[in-house]
Parts: structure tokens; sequence; C-alpha cells
């Protein structure tokens, strides 16, 4: 999950390259000899999410090396369908700007707690269930994202990484959570060496220091002995495994977390949406657009949920990109959605990627959850936090019930299956607390009698 600001700052109206004027840039074609390269720096700002993604699933749910791969490769097709989906359009999906898509980080973590406490299939049901849900309330978008300010937006976001650091971390120190001394060093040096290669580079460069970072520890790991490279044998071109987990099972109580989150991102694609369309220089129209973006999403997720993925989302990490190389055509990452593709087509690269050392993994997904608990503490910034309102006591209520069920894992133990699945998550917990504490707050506090 990417944070972004729901009110972003007027930009200026970008230029056609060919025709200079405004507002047009991002319908303009590209020539293919600079349509190739552009393509490719964005499709190398994006892959640590899609690559970070499945070895965290993969080492979560000890995947087998050969389904590793494949996964791999269902998650960068589905990327590459998704980028092409909302570059390009069809009918009223896909929003028509330079968008990119990835698989959730903060979705991740949801599907891997249903995973883990309701089984793999379950979580496949869930993922399909959150992607018809966010289909089903698209009419009704304007009720509904009203209900997601940045302090609900903000409490959801550092508890998913709160959630996702502890899972992070199983991968270095392995399942009972006691690791190796050797396991612990080789992720701390692929985490300095994330660090440094940050500090250290510029542009595009320092967009894909996690995946430098991961490139330095595998090397450390086979060099030192701390760790060994073992790619899974094979070739070739292959279509990914669908149902890797087998038949996915529906549990609307199990998959109630990842329906809450399906709910949120409709905040969260407005902000990217008017984003986006103010550095291209169009003028943004939520009411049109938002809804658009959101059924491409729904409907890659509702195929990740047969290839064993979580909730696909749309991604302003490669907005960056646009505003630094100059050129905010559509038709850039619709290439990047190609390239994608391809390398999902592409079995010996996932079954490359599928042998990188588990404590390499481990280190960089520890640095990528982290940063989005820092975006939750930004978004939290943005609401009003400040000693005369509600908004300090709704946030410190609502991460009370979201950190209890992680500080406290038994608390709940005697309750019956369907409340400790509601209350033990604790971002079920926390965000629907900040929901209804917003609402009742909002109606019956001392802010609204102020204003009466």
């Amino acid at each position: 999950m990417t944070a972004t600001p729901t009110g972003p700052p007027a930009a200026t109206p970008a230029a056609d390259p060919g025709t200079g004027r405004p507002g047009e840039a991002v319908d303009a074609p590209v020539p293919l000899r600079r349509l190739a390269p552009l393509a490719a720096q964005h499709v190398l700002a994006m892959t640590v999410a899609p690559v970070s993604t499945v070895f965290l699933v993969a080492g979560t749910l000890r995947m087998p090396p050969g389904a590793t791969a494949s996964l791999l490769s269902a998650v960068l097709l589905l990327c590459g369908a998704g980028a092409l989906l909302q570059s390009l359009g069809v009918w009223r999906i896909g929003g028509r700007l330079p968008f990119v898509m990835l698989p959730g980080g903060a979705a991740t973590a949801l599907f891997l707690q249903i995973a883990q406490e309701h089984g793999a299939p379950t979580a496949a049901g869930a993922v399909l269930l959150a992607a018809a849900l966010l289909l089903a309330v698209l009419p009704l978008y304007a009720r509904v994202v009203r209900f997601f300010p940045p302090l609900v937006m903000g409490v959801t976001v550092l508890l998913i990484g709160i959630a996702m650091i502890r899972v992070a971390a199983r991968l270095v120190t392995g399942p009972d959570g006691t690791g190796e001394p050797r396991a612990v060093l080789l992720a701390a040096l692929t985490v300095a060496a994330t660090v440094a290669a940050y500090v250290l580079l510029r542009g595009v460069w320092r967009q894909t220091s996690v995946l430098l970072g991961m490139a330095v520890g595998t090397l450390v790991a086979v060099t030192t002995g701390l760790g060994a490279f073992t790619p899974v044998a094979g070739g070739g071109f292959a279509l990914p495994a669908l149902l890797p987990f087998g038949t996915p099972r529906f549990d609307l109580v199990a998959a109630l977390p990842l329906l809450v989150f399906s709910l949120t991102t409709l905040a969260e694609i407005t902000g990217q949406t008017v984003l986006n369309s103010e550095i291209v220089g169009r003028t943004p129209v939520p009411e049109r657009d938002v809804p658009r973006v959101a059924r491409a999403d729904a409907l890659v997720s509702l195929a990740g949920g047969l290839f064993g993925t979580s909730l696909m989302v749309t991604s302003a990490e490669n907005i960056g990109i646009g505003r630094l190389t100059g050129v905010r055509s559509r038709f850039v990452t619709a290439g990047a959605g190609v390239l994608l593709v391809g390398l999902g087509l592409a079995t010996p690269v996932s079954r490359a990627l599928a042998g990188l050392p588990e404590a390499v993994v481990g280190g960089s997904a520890l640095v990528v959850y982290a940063v989005i608990a820092v975006m939750g503490v930004e978004m939290l910034r943005r609401a009003d936090l400040s000693g005369t309102g509600t908004g300090s006591l709704t946030a410190a209520l609502a991460l009370t019930a979201g950190l209890l069920p992680l500080l406290s894992p038994d608390l709940y133990a005697g309750f019956p299956a369907w409340a400790r699945t509601i209350l033990g998550s604790g971002v079920v917990a926390g965000t629907l607390t900040a929901v209804l504490l917003t609402a009742l707050l909002g109606r019956f506090g001392p802010g609204r009698r102020a204003r009466e």
C-alpha cells in the first residue's frame, strides 16, 4: 500500500512533447527508441515490490522453490496486465493515466494473517470476496470514502506496517522466532546495503535501492557462506499455475480484514488519481476517474485471487519518474506493462529470483514494511490531532485496540471464534475503532457542540 496525499497541491499543466499544449502530455505517443528505455526505467523502479512481496508470502507459507517461482511469474504478469489496463483503459475500466499496478504490501500482510489462521485456500477466497466488494460499492463511492479520512487511513497503515515488521522478522529468525546469528547478520548487511544505496544514489537508481540491497545481500551470502543462492531448475516460457492453493474457500468472518481494507483503498485511490491527474496536466474529475481506477484494481485482484496473490493495487510510486524525466505519457507505463508481462512469462527470471537467501529477503522486507509504518505516521500528521479536538483521543484508542492483539496475543482466547477473528486482528480492530469513533465523536463530540 502506497500512501499519497488526498489533497495535493496544484501542479503546473504538463506540455505535450509534440505540440507543447498543456494537458495533452498524458495522451502523447512516444517514439519507440525513447519508449523502450523509459518503460524499462519504470520497471526497474517498481520491481522490488512484487519480488519482496512474493518472497514474504513464500517464506511465511513455506512454499517450495518451484511454487515460489510460479507465484512470482503470476505477480509479474498481473502487474503488467494492470499497468496496461490503467494506462490504456477499456470502456469504463482503467483511469487512462500513467499508473503501474503492484501487489499491495498492506493487503499482503492481511492475506498472510488469514492464511496462517484459517489456511491459504481461505485467504485466496478472501481476496476474491474483497475484490467483489470493491466492485459492488463503487456506485456508493461518495458515501463510502468519507468514512476513511486521513486519521483512519493513518491508523490502518501504521498498524499494517507494525504487523508486517513482525511477519518479515520471521523470515530471518524462522517460525520459532530464534534466529541463527549468521541469518541475523546477513539480514543486517542487506539492510545496510539498502540504506547505502538510498543515501548514495540518485534518480531511478535510488528508487531501486531495496532491489540493489537484495543483490548485495545475495552476493555477500554466496561469497562468505552466510547463505546460499539456489535457483530453481528450468527454462523457457510458461504460464503460472492456476489455483496454487487449491479451490478457494469462502468465509466472510475470516475475510473481514481484507474486506475492511478493500474499502479503505478508495480513499487512497482518490488521492493517487487526483495527484496523477494534476501532474500530467489533466483536470481531476474524481467522481469519473476514481471508479474507473478502482474497477481495474478490482478486476486484476479477482485474477490475483485465482493465481494465489493478494489484492493488486494501483500505485503512485512511479509518478516521481514522470516528474524526473518530464515525460507524462501513459504509453510509457503501458510499455512497462508489456515488459512486465514478458518477464512474467520468462521462467528463467522467476526461477533465478526464487533462489535468493531467505534472510536477504527478510532484511529487505523489514525495510519495506518499516517504511509503510512511517507512511502511517505521515498520514496521521495530516489529521487534526490537536488537544482541542477529538482526533488525538480517536487515534489513541484506535491504536490501543490495534496494538493489543500484537502485544497480548492470548487476550481474546476465551471469546467465540468470530469475535477472535475481528478483535484478534490488530488492523481490523484498530480500523473499526477509528471509523466508529470518528463518526460518533464527530456527531456528538465537543467539536460538534462548538459548531452549533
